[in-house]
């Protein structure tokens, strides 16, 4: 019942599995598309385990599903090539290694953090962050806009997102304001944009700090986790929302700072959740809130994966999809330039940003080599500026 070209035994499936995805998991760099690439590579070019149909109904399904794609893939080939363990096994060697490193680069950061040192490596890579999210914005947002409906959604999102609103409430009043408009022509839309527009009530507070709690921590990246469609760098919109605004736990600089690990390590970008839990409470922090981000998309995979074949076939869940990618790319924008405040307080910031976007976009020279560049570039700075 595997659906591949080959089925050995469990046995040898489960190991093959294990050596395939530790190893992915501690050389992945690149972010989901590159993973996407790499695992197609591996697993139907090479080792012929499904057909480029299985590959792409399975890609297809990551993206009707909430959290984190590439992740999400790994553990639908997991489940395809050997059952429930085979999901479990694909899934924990992809994150695993990636968690490690990053906590390793966690402690390093909370021990030497606040030295001038580090601060001028982080103030050269800042900006190299900012661009690259960017460049995903633009890359993104072109594949977002299906047509009039996507682009005036996310025009009012990109309004209402600087009111401060909870994401999730508009992210899931996108996905369903664009569903109704695009499936019901005789639906009048002007009663579906009053319900988005009134979910201002339910506005994020403020500036008012919370005690820590693993629990709450826990929970907290549970709910990311459960939530969050789109590519890895919306989760940047949710901890935003959800660790420098509601509960002010850290600052955006932390923010930034932690962006910058998820980018620079290979694996999922969404270990930045590792980086935060570090942060707050050390190796328990750092372990809960993996878990935590992590946890839904196994839920969602092994829920989903049987309904693959139908779920292909909805408008209505494509629809939802629409809407709810170009809003998350809204609250992107609107993240972003929040960011970009505390990033760029000179010439030197605004110049590294430049020389970043133009080999990022005409030299196509990965982002992992662009943001040690950057590092470099803050410290000869320090050193001779």
């Amino acid at each position: 019942e595997h659906n591949a070209l080959n089925t050995p035994s469990l046995s040898q499936s489960l190991k093959e599995l294990t050596i395939l995805f530790l190893k992915l998991g501690f050389t992945a760099f690149g972010g989901p598309a590159a993973h996407i690439a790499l695992f197609h590579q591996e697993v139907v070019a090479r080792r012929k385990w499904m057909t480029d149909q299985d590959f792409l109904d399975l890609l297809g399904a990551t993206n009707l599903i909430p959290g984190p794609n590439s992740t999400e893939m790994v553990i639908h080939i997991g489940l395809r090539r050997a059952g429930w363990l085979g999901l479990v096994l694909a899934g924990a060697c992809f994150i695993i290694p990636a968690m490690l490193i990053v906590m390793a680069l966690a402690w390093l950061y909370v021990r030497y953090g606040a030295t001038p040192q580090a601060e001028w490596l982080m103030y050269g890579v800042k900006p190299v962050i900012i661009v690259i999210i960017l460049q995903a914005l633009w890359r993104l947002g072109r594949s977002a806009i299906k047509g009039t409906t996507t682009i005036l959604t996310g025009l009012l999102v990109l309004g209402l997102s600087f009111l401060n609103i909870n994401p999730i409430l508009i992210l899931f009043a996108s996905g369903l304001l664009v569903a109704l408009i695009e499936n019901l022509p005789r639906w009048k839309p002007s009663s579906a944009l009053f319900a988005l527009l009134s979910l201002g009530g339910y506005a994020v507070p403020t500036l008012v700090t919370t005690p820590f709690s693993l629990w709450i921590l826990f929970l907290t990246f549970l709910k990311i986790g459960a939530v969050l469609y789109g590519s890895g760098y919306v989760l940047i919109v949710f901890m935003h929302a959800d660790f420098v605004t509601r509960l002010g736990w850290i600052t955006e600089q932390q923010l930034i700072d932690a962006i910058a690990i998820g980018q620079v390590t290979p694996g999922p970008l969404f270990t930045t959740a590792t980086f935060i839990g570090y942060l707050l409470n050390g190796v328990p922090g750092a372990i809960l809130s993996t878990l935590g981000i992590f946890l839904p998309s196994f839920i969602f995979v092994a829920l989903s994966n049987p309904l693959i074949p139908r779920l292909r076939q909805s408008p209505w869940l494509g629809a939802f999809l629409d809407g709810v990618n170009v809003a998350a790319l809204a609250l992107m924008v609107t993240v972003t330039w929040q960011l970009a405040h505390a990033v760029f307080p000179d010439p030197w910031t605004f110049l590294l940003a430049a020389l970043a976007g133009i080999l990022l976009i005409g030299y196509k020279v990965n982002a992992t080599w662009l943001i040690l560049g950057g590092a470099l570039g803050g410290l000869v700075f320090h050193l001779f500026g």
